[in-house]
């Protein structure tokens, strides 16, 4: 494993820089939270920013450290998140490039890259808690076409979506894990009924969606049938392995706007809250090193983030929590304004134990895949 960065990745680096400077003044005011037309036109207004510039294919076909780079530094310029093109550019498109066929590529890969179309993720239901193989969605074959029926929750995105990366169970009588099928949904076709969901902290990012008999050619099946649960562990090898990234330095950020918030209100006198800060800033900083390590690896395993993903995603979910935790101390009765900076961050950071696999999905990864302990019964 090498942890350094060649003179090619860091004139990478400078030339990144410097286009940032330039091009981040010239962004438009950012829409309202509630104005998620808005939010589409921004997001991939920036989108368009980064693919005109020969920086939108940064997340599928530079190395893994190239992606690094990127994300380190348009998150530490205060660049826009990838926003409501997170599912495309982040899940679904890794997962075409890897795992679609040439004419999949061809017509799915250019729209999210040049910010033309949106995907959500159609996965978590109902009745299924955080075991996604226990999935009920229904698909039948007739002619060229999957016919579908279920419901989704939790599908991040559906309310701007164009496409639905959809996990449906085409065969009810195989072992659960091997009768599961991945396809590409038009949002617009007859059947969908999406429904959203507002979040603790007062946002509407996710949906319900309602699939009556919906037609999906089966040109849009991504693998073959029934073998959609592999398919899935590649879409979620990119989610944990490098989705996360940004945000890591995002919380170091933050780290530092704490520490100065609690030297301007005199809660630095405290050494427990003193202590505390220190602990994260180590956290975070070994979090970024396994970060390194993970990249590392993906670049010797084909660009497919391994395993390693699972523990930077455990520790990293507790560790957000805490750092937000710790928000709230230096912030004191203040932590109860949602206008305050860091509020919402903390009211969201709950989710994060959760979303993109549960910490006891984690743990199971860990002891099994890792360790090579026993499946637990």
């Amino acid at each position: 494993m090498d942890l350094s960065y060649t003179p090619e990745e860091e004139d990478f680096r400078a030339r990144l820089r410097a286009w940032l400077a330039e091009a981040l003044p010239t962004l438009p005011a950012r829409p309202s939270p509630e104005d998620w037309p808005g939010r589409r036109a921004y997001d991939l207004g920036w989108q368009r920013m980064l693919y005109d510039a020969g920086y939108a294919d940064v997340h599928w076909d530079a190395p893994p450290t190239l992606r690094l780079i990127f994300l380190e530094e348009t998150e530490r310029a205060g660049a826009p998140y990838v926003g409501a093109g997170f599912v495309g550019l982040l899940h679904a498109g890794p997962t075409i490039a890897a795992e679609g066929t040439a004419a999949q590529r061809a017509r799915w890969l250019p729209p999210i890259l040049r910010g033309d179309e949106v995907w959500c993720q159609g996965f978590s239901e109902p009745d299924a808690g955080s075991d996604l193989a226990a999935l009920r969605t229904r698909a039948w074959r007739d002619g060229d076409d999957y016919v579908v029926s279920g419901a989704k929750i939790w599908t991040s995105h559906a309310e701007v979506a164009d496409w639905c990366e959809l996990l449906v169970r085409t065969d009810p009588d195989a072992p659960r894990h091997r009768g599961i099928t991945w396809l590409a949904m038009p949002m617009d076709a007859p059947g969908i009924t999406v429904r959203p969901l507002r979040t603790l902290a007062g946002s509407a990012e996710f949906a319900e969606v309602f699939l009556d008999e919906v037609r999906v050619p089966v040109a849009h099946r991504v693998g073959a049938e029934n073998d959609g649960w592999r398919v899935t562990m590649v879409t979620l090898s990119f989610e944990r392995g490098t989705a996360f990234v940004g945000e890591v330095v995002a919380c170091r950020r933050v780290l530092g706007e704490l520490a100065r918030e609690a030297r301007a209100n005199g809660r630095w006198d405290d050494p427990a809250l003193r202590r505390r800060l220190g602990a994260l800033n180590a956290e975070f900083r070994a979090l970024w090193r396994l970060t390194q390590w993970n990249v590392s690896e993906a670049e010797q395993g084909g660009g497919v983030p391994g395993t390693g993903g699972s523990v930077f995603k455990l520790r990293y979910s507790h560790a957000r929590q805490e750092l937000y935790d710790a928000a709230a101390e230096v912030l004191g009765a203040d932590c109860l304004d949602l206008d305050r900076p860091w509020v919402l961050d903390r009211l969201s950071s709950l989710s994060y134990t959760i979303a993109a696999g549960t910490s006891q999905i984690q743990r199971n990864i860990v002891a099994e895949r890792i360790l090579g302990l026993p499946k637990g019964r």
